[in-house]
């Protein structure tokens, strides 16, 4: 039926954003975290470098605003070229890192 069809979309996205969550986890673990405090660290390995757990409480830090940002070079960071998955892998791992209220 109509709930039973719109209960598996919910489950199954739910089940790609956490399987995109845990891949943007390994990814940033091995590309980001020698610049980067990846997850709840107290602060980061290079001082200039935002933790993450502070991008995404800032309430500019949207999905589009993380997939603009990770498409584009920046001046003070390596310029690491990733897949349009890893993007979202990433975008995700962050936006999970928001506290809910």
């Amino acid at each position: 039926t109509r709930v039973t069809t719109i209960l598996c979309v919910v489950f199954f996205s739910a089940t790609a954003q956490a399987q995109h969550a845990a891949s943007g986890a390994d990814l940033v673990k091995s590309e980001c975290a020698g610049c980067h405090a990846i997850g709840e660290e107290a602060k980061s390995p290079e001082p200039k470098a935002p933790r993450f757990a502070d991008v995404a409480a800032l309430p500019s830090t949207t999905e589009l605003s993380l997939k603009v940002f990770l498409r584009s070079s920046h001046k003070n960071m390596p310029n690491i070229l990733l897949e349009p998955e890893e993007i979202d892998a990433v975008s995700a791992y962050i936006l999970g890192l928001r506290k809910k209220p």
